[in-house]
C-alpha cells in the first residue's frame, strides 16, 4: 500500500506542474529599425556637372563645372561652384555661391531650392548676377548621387536674364 501511495503522490506532483496555470503570452511587437537615411548631417559634397544656359539676348551657353557643398544639417547647406563654357566664340567662366534648402526622403530622393549669386567673366569684362532655382537629387548609393537643377539668372549687365540648367554626379562624404 505504501508503494501505491508513493506512486500516486509522485504522479500527482508531476501532473500538478502541467496544470499549474496557463502560460503568459507576451504581446511584444517586433519593430524593424528605421532605414538609415542616405542624406546626413554635416555632409561634404563634390559635384561634377554639365551646364547649359539660354539667355534672352543671344546665343546659348554650353559648358560644365565643379562644385563643393557643405550641409550643416540634413536640410540647409552652402556651396560654391566654378562654371566654364562658352557662347559662340566667347569663352566665359563664372564663380557662383549658393544657399541650399532641401527636404530629403530616406529612400534616396531629395528635392531642393537654391538662391545665390556670383560673378561671370569673359573677354576681360566681368559682371555680377543673382539666381533662384530648384532641383532634384537621387542617391544611387550612400555616397553617389545624380542631380539636375534649373535656375533663373538675373543681371543688370548683358546678358540680362536667362535660364541655367545643370545635370551631373554628386559625391557625398
Amino acid at each position: 500500500m505504501k508503494k501505491l501511495t508513493i506512486a500516486l503522490v509522485a504522479v500527482a506532483v508531476s501532473v500538478t506542474g502541467a496544470f499549474a496555470g496557463t502560460t503568459a503570452k507576451t504581446f511584444k511587437e517586433t519593430v524593424a529599425p528605421a532605414p538609415e537615411c542616405k542624406f546626413r548631417d554635416q555632409e561634404l559634397q563634390v559635384d561634377a556637372f554639365a551646364a547649359g544656359a539660354f539667355y534672352n539676348s543671344g546665343r546659348p551657353f554650353w559648358g560644365g563645372g565643379l562644385g563643393v557643398n557643405y550641409f550643416f544639417t540634413k536640410y540647409i547647406g552652402l556651396g560654391v561652384e566654378q562654371l566654364i563654357g562658352g557662347r559662340g566664340d566667347n569663352a566665359e567662366w563664372a564663380t557662383i555661391g549658393n544657399l541650399f534648402i532641401r527636404y530629403p526622403f530616406c529612400f534616396g530622393l531629395a528635392p531642393y531650392a537654391m538662391v545665390g549669386g556670383g560673378a561671370a567673366y569673359g573677354t576681360g569684362v566681368g559682371h555680377g548676377f543673382g539666381h533662384v532655382g530648384g532641383g532634384l537629387e537621387y542617391r544611387v548609393t550612400d555616397n553617389i548621387g545624380l542631380f539636375s537643377d534649373a535656375r533663373y539668372v538675373y543681371s543688370s549687365e548683358d546678358p540680362k536674364n536667362g535660364l541655367l540648367g545643370r545635370a551631373g554626379l554628386r559625391f557625398a562624404f
